[in-house]
């Protein structure tokens, strides 16, 4: 099942590589799947659950705590990837701005803060020439 996925993944990727699909595109698409792969992944161990308890081999109480156990750790781990995720794009799009010599937000922050220091010292200096 998981190498389907990372099957899927990657043709989803080398699709639109190929088609020349801007970066963003085939980002949202393989969330798209990843989101799909986790609710079918659910599915799954739903009903896997709903067979141990129809034979009997688990309490209906303790299927739920498991599930539940299984459902909350899974989460923790799709949000642990989805993280890396943004941080890999976010990466990957300030190279692609740097390259551009387009100015991130951190630079023109940078920047608003060097001039206002510099406004604020011209302003130290005309006080004290006028004095």
């Amino acid at each position: 099942m998981a190498d389907e996925i990372e099957v899927n993944l990657n043709e989803i990727k080398k699709d639109a590589d190929d088609r020349g699909v801007p970066f963003v595109d085939g980002v949202r698409k393989l969330m798209l799947a990843a989101v799909g792969a986790v609710a079918m992944t659910r599915d799954e161990m739903e009903q896997f659950v709903g067979r141990l308890v129809d034979r009997g081999e688990v309490a209906e109480r303790e299927a739920k705590t498991l599930l539940n156990d299984v459902l909350s750790r899974r989460k923790r781990e799709v949000e642990h990837v989805a993280d890396e995720a943004e941080s890999r794009v976010e990466s990957r799009l300030e190279q692609v701005l740097n390259r551009m010599n387009i100015p991130s937000k951190r630079d023109i922050d940078e920047l608003s803060d060097k001039i206002a220091q510099l406004s604020a010292r011209v302003e130290e200096l005309k006080k004290s020439r006028n004095a």
